[in-house]
C-alpha cells in the first residue's frame, strides 16, 4: 500500500483512509512527538489493550476508555483497587478483559516508581541520526532492534502486555519514529 489521496484531495499513506476516525488520528496525532508521563503511559496503556486486536478497534474505544481510566493519569490509575477493576470489567465500550486491565493498573504502579520517569526511558530507545523515507507500507518495520530492546527493557521492569511489535507501534504512535510515506503531507522531508 502506498500514498492514497482522499476525496479532499490530500494526500495520505494509504492505511489511514479507511474511516474519518483513522484520517484525523493521522492527520493529527501519528508520528508526532509526544512527552510526560501520563501521555505517554496512556499510550502504553492503549498499546496494552491493543494487543491482540485491531488498532481501529482501540481508536474507536478511546474516549471511552480515557474516561473509564480517569485520564490515563498514572497516579490515579496506579491506585485503583478490586472494586475499580470491577468497575471496569462491567464498563461498556472499552475492552473489557481482566488480564488488560490488571496489567494496565500494575503498569501505572511500575511508572509512578519509575526512577527518571517513563519520558525518559522511551524516549532512549528513540532511533538518532536518519534514515530514508519510506515508500509502501510494505517498507515500514513491525518491530526493530530498538523497539526489541525497548520491550526487553520493560518486560525485566516488570512491565506486561508490550513486546517488541507494540513497542515500535508505540514509538510511531508518539513520533519516536516516523513512518510517513514519501508523498505523504504529513512527510516532513517530502
Amino acid at each position: 500500500m502506498q500514498i492514497s489521496t482522499g476525496s479532499d484531495g490530500v494526500p495520505r499513506c494509504g492505511w489511514c483512509t479507511a474511516t474519518p476516525v483513522y484520517v484525523a488520528y493521522h492527520d493529527d496525532e501519528w508520528g508526532r512527538p509526544v512527552h510526560g508521563d501520563a501521555p505517554l503511559f496512556a499510550h502504553l496503556a492503549l498499546e496494552t489493550f491493543q494487543a491482540g486486536l485491531s488498532w481501529s478497534t482501540i481508536l474507536h474505544k478511546r474516549d471511552a476508555f480515557r474516561s473509564a481510566f480517569d485520564g490515563f493519569v498514572p497516579e490515579t490509575v496506579a491506585g485503583y483497587d478490586d472494586t475499580d477493576v470491577a468497575r471496569l470489567l462491567g464498563t461498556e465500550g472499552i475492552v473489557r478483559n481482566r488480564a488488560k486491565i490488571e496489567a494496565t493498573i500494575g503498569n501505572a504502579r511500575l511508572v509512578v516508581a519509575l526512577a527518571g520517569g517513563l519520558d525518559a526511558l522511551l524516549w532512549s530507545y528513540a532511533p538518532t541520526g536518519g534514515r530514508a523515507r519510506p515508500r509502501a507500507t510494505s517498507e515500514v518495520p513491525a518491530r526493530t532492534p530498538g523497539s526489541t530492546a525497548m520491550a526487553r527493557e520493560l518486560k525485566q521492569r516488570g512491565f506486561r502486555f508490550i513486546g517488541p511489535v507494540g513497542a515500535y507501534a508505540l514509538m510511531q504512535s508518539t513520533g519516536m519514529v516516523d513512518d510517513h510515506l514519501v508523498g505523504c503531507h504529513r512527510a516532513v522531508d517530502g
